[in-house]
């Protein structure tokens, strides 16, 4: 008999991933706070539940993917919440992107009550949660890991077991910085070729064949060149990812320059009114502040 499954916050990423599982044959409560988020799932056969306690209740595993930390403290610890429903022996897995230090206070909570934690942020975006093909960062014991693996393997591919709780958020602040600075360099990359007039669809076309190939200069340098933002993943929530990383760093000690560089610019893209577009907009601020 398989695990039943909640699943909480049915954006752009949570809304593939529950469908996932439930084309995978698990049963499904869902909840979402705007709930008409939840009809097309609840029409092609998942459960509805009236709150995130009431789908902890429901649930062997309940998954929560929202957007920041307040959310995941509000759906897991608050009225009515997670922590409320959830029963000895249960599985909450937070595969949203927040602070570290907060899934260890989280994670001490629930096992107060008898749960059991993960964290396991996300990589790969939309695309990757509608093809099941994310990498998943997972922090937590070993033996909820293996419990759980089949779970995780519905949704990704790259799952690699990172250590205690906390370690996936970790992990995933260090692709957040990656990544961060690899987009900056294709959107400066991008514009001084333009200004230099040189075809740059032309010059992502020769670095896509040498060392500075990567996923990014790929699909997020096309992007660039299309000028076309429509969102995989919004600049708001990439702005917020960056603020987790420097809150890490600065927690560690750890001078991180490039990244307070990238979270700099996406502070003049926030600025612009382009949060509601996709993070590789930075390559419209890099080229508009170039001229």
């Amino acid at each position: 008999m398989s695990d039943r499954i909640g699943f909480i916050g049915l954006g752009i990423m949570g809304r593939p991933m529950a469908s996932r599982l439930l084309g995978a044959g698990y049963e499904v409560t869902v909840w979402n706070r705007t709930a008409s988020k939840a009809e097309a799932l609840v029409q092609a056969g998942a459960r509805r539940g009236a709150s995130p306690r009431d789908v902890a209740a429901r649930s062997d595993v309940t998954i929560t993917m929202v957007a920041d930390t307040p959310d995941v403290r509000a759906v897991i610890l608050g009225p009515d919440g997670v922590i409320e429903g959830v029963r000895p022996g249960a599985v909450v897995i937070d595969m949203s992107t927040i602070s570290p230090v907060a899934t260890r206070e989280i994670a001490e909570s629930l096992a107060a009550r008898g749960a059991s934690m993960l964290d396991a942020p996300v990589s790969g975006g939309e695309k990757g949660a509608i093809e099941g093909t994310l990498s998943i960062m997972v922090g937590g014991a070993p033996e909820v890991f293996d419990r759980v693996l089949p779970i995780l393997r519905t949704l990704g591919q790259n799952i690699v077991y990172m250590g205690d709780h906390g370690a996936g958020q970790v992990t995933k602040a260090c692709n957040q910085l990656v990544l961060s600075l690899t987009i900056l360099g294709v959107a400066e990359a991008l514009a001084l070729a333009r200004k230099a007039g040189v075809d740059p669809s032309r010059v992502r076309a020769a670095l896509l064949g040498g060392f500075a190939q990567s996923r990014v200069l790929e699909l997020h340098g096309q992007r660039m060149l299309d000028g076309q933002f429509e969102p995989g993943f919004r600049t708001r929530l990439y702005h917020k990812d960056l603020g987790i990383v420097l809150q890490t760093g600065r927690a560690l000690g750890m001078p991180l320059l490039g990244a307070g560089l990238a979270a700099q610019l996406y502070q003049v893209a926030m600025s612009r009114g382009l949060g509601e577009l996709d993070y590789s907009v930075l390559g419209k601020v890099v080229a508009e502040l170039g001229g």
